[in-house]
C-alpha cells in the first residue's frame, strides 16, 4: 500500500528533469549557453509587459517557466517501449497522443510522455517525445534485418532501475532513498556513448537507408538529442542566436508570429559533430551528428477545428514557399486567414480555454441563469478566458527540426503511413487523447465558475 513515506511522481519527475538538465550541460556545454540566452530573453519580455507577467502569474504558468523543459529520445524495439513507458509512469508521465513521421520522410511513430493533470502541470511540465523506429520501412531487406539483431542485442536499462521500477509498481511508490537512485540509474538510458555498437561499415550503410536508423541502431542506447526550455520570444532568441555566433536552423518550425500565440514554434542550434570509436579489427574513428540544443515557444491549444483550420493553412503555405525566405512570407500571408485574437478564437470555437471568475465583477443585483452560455458569461465580464496552453506537439515542425539536425543522406518519402494500433501494441497502453485532455480541462474551470457564481449572495435592491 501506497504511505506517506513515498516521494510524490512530481516531485520525482521534476529531480529526473533537473539531473537529466545538468548531464547534457555538461555534455553539450552549448546548451547551457542557450539556457542562459533563454533566461535574458524571459526576464527581458516579463519587464518590458507586466499584462503578461501577471496573466502568466494568474494562470499558474509563471512559477513553471524556470523548470519547463521537453526533450526527445529515439527506441528501437517494441520492448524498449514497453518499459521506457513504466519509467516514465514512475514519474507521474502518460504517453498522451499518437505522432506519424513517416508522412514526412522520418522512419518513425512516436508519443509524448507527459503529466496530465493540472496541478502535475503546473509544477513541472516536463515531457519526452519519444519515437520509435520501425524497421519495415526500411527498404532493403538484409539491412533491415542486420538492424534487427543489433537492436536486440542491447539492453537500454540497467538491472537496478528495472528493478525498482518494479518495486515502484509493486509498492505503490518509492521511498526518498530508493527515489536518489532511480533517477541516478535511469539517468543512464539517457547517456551519450562516444562508442558504437557497430563497425564503421555498417554504420555507412545504416545512415545511407536514412541517418536517423544509424543514430537509433549503431548506439548503446537512447541518448538523449536535445533539451528544450520554453522561451517568451521565440523570433528574439532566433536573432540572439545567429548574434552570438550560435549555428541556428534556417527557419522557425510552426506558426508564424502572432499577437494570440497558438501552438508551437521551434527553433534550434545545430547538431554537434561528435567524434566516434568505431568497432572492428581496426576500430576506426569517425563522426556522428545527431545531438542539439531546442526553444520553444507555446501557445494555445487549438480545438479539432481549430486544428483542422491550422493544417490546412499549413499546406497552403508550404506550397506557396519552398526556399526558408518565401516560406516565411508564405506562412505570414497565408495565416492572416487564422483569427489573432483570443476573444475571436473562443466564440469560432478554435481553441481552448481555461475560465474564472472574475472576483471584481461578483457583486450583482440578480442571479445569473444556470443556462447562462459561457458568451453571456463573458460579456458580463462575469467570467475571465486564459487560453490554454499547447502541452504536446507538431509532427510537421518535429520532423524539420529532425531533418536539420540528421543530414540529408537517405532522404526517403514513405508511403506505409501510421500504424497506431501497433504502436499502442508495443507500448502495452492506448495513448491518450489530447483533444480529451484539454476538453475536460476546459469544462472542469467552466464548471466550477458556475458552482462559484450559484453561491454568491445576490444583492437586495432598493
Amino acid at each position: 500500500m501506497k504511505t506517506n513515506a513515498f516521494v510524490e511522481p512530481d516531485d520525482i519527475r521534476t529531480l529526473f528533469s533537473r539531473a537529466l538538465s545538468g548531464m547534457y550541460k555538461t555534455e553539450v556545454p552549448q546548451y547551457g549557453a542557450l539556457l542562459d540566452l533563454v533566461a535574458d530573453i524571459n526576464a527581458e519580455v516579463l519587464q518590458e509587459s507586466k499584462e503578461l507577467a501577471d496573466r502568466l502569474r494568474e494562470a499558474g504558468q509563471l512559477d513553471r517557466l524556470d523548470v519547463e523543459r521537453h526533450g526527445a529520445i529515439r527506441l528501437g524495439t517494441v520492448e524498449e517501449l514497453a518499459v521506457m513507458r513504466r519509467l516514465f509512469a514512475v514519474m507521474g508521465m502518460r504517453a498522451v497522443g499518437y505522432y506519424d513521421l513517416s508522412v514526412a520522410g522520418v522512419p518513425v511513430h512516436a508519443t509524448a510522455f507527459r503529466p496530465v493533470e493540472d496541478s502535475s502541470l503546473k509544477r513541472n511540465p516536463f515531457r519526452v517525445f519519444t519515437s520509435l523506429l520501425r524497421l519495415d520501412l526500411i527498404g532493403d531487406a538484409a539491412l533491415r534485418e542486420r538492424a534487427a539483431k543489433i537492436l536486440v542485442g542491447r539492453s537500454i536499462f540497467t538491472p537496478r532501475c528495472l528493478e525498482l521500477i518494479d518495486r515502484a509498481e509493486r509498492d505503490g511508490g518509492l521511498s526518498g532513498r530508493d527515489t536518489q537512485e532511480f533517477v541516478a540509474q535511469a539517468l543512464e538510458t539517457f547517456r551519450w556513448h562516444s562508442e558504437a555498437t557497430v563497425d564503421i561499415e555498417t554504420y555507412r550503410q545504416l545512415r545511407a537507408s536514412h541517418p536517423l536508423i544509424a543514430d537509433v541502431v549503431c548506439f548503446k542506447g537512447p541518448h538523449i538529442n536535445h533539451l528544450t526550455p520554453r522561451v517568451l520570444d521565440i523570433d528574439q532568441a532566433q536573432a540572439a542566436m545567429l548574434e552570438k555566433g550560435i549555428r541556428a536552423k534556417d527557419a522557425i518550425e510552426g506558426p508564424p508570429k502572432r499577437k494570440c500565440p497558438i501552438l508551437l514554434r521551434q527553433t534550434s542550434f545545430l547538431a554537434l559533430e561528435e567524434p566516434i570509436r568505431f568497432q572492428g579489427a581496426e576500430g576506426a574513428d569517425g563522426t556522428h551528428t545527431a545531438r542539439f540544443g531546442e526553444i520553444e515557444q507555446r501557445g494555445c491549444a487549438l480545438t479539432p477545428k481549430g486544428r483542422a483550420l491550422y493544417d490546412d493553412l499549413l499546406k497552403a503555405s508550404l506550397e506557396a514557399g519552398r526556399d526558408a525566405g518565401s516560406r516565411a512570407s508564405a506562412l505570414a500571408r497565408v495565416f492572416e486567414a487564422f483569427p489573432d485574437d483570443a476573444r475571436a478564437l473562443q466564440r469560432a470555437g478554435l481553441a481552448y480555454f481555461r475560465y474564472s471568475v472574475d472576483r471584481r465583477n461578483l457583486v450583482r443585483s440578480r442571479p445569473v441563469s444556470a443556462n447562462a452560455s459561457v458568451d453571456e458569461l463573458l460579456d458580463q465580464s462575469l467570467v475571465r478566458a486564459e487560453p490554454l496552453v499547447y502541452e504536446d506537439f507538431l509532427p510537421v515542425s518535429a520532423a524539420g527540426i529532425f531533418r536539420s539536425n540528421l543530414g540529408s543522406e537517405g532522404a526517403a518519402h514513405y508511403v506505409a503511413g501510421g500504424n497506431r494500433e501497433a504502436f499502442e501494441t508495443a507500448l502495452g497502453a492506448s495513448v491518450m487523447n489530447e483533444f480529451a485532455l484539454y476538453e475536460a480541462a476546459q469544462a472542469a474551470s467552466l464548471e466550477e465558475c458556475r458552482r462559484e457564481l450559484a453561491n454568491v449572495p445576490v444583492m437586495a435592491s432598493n
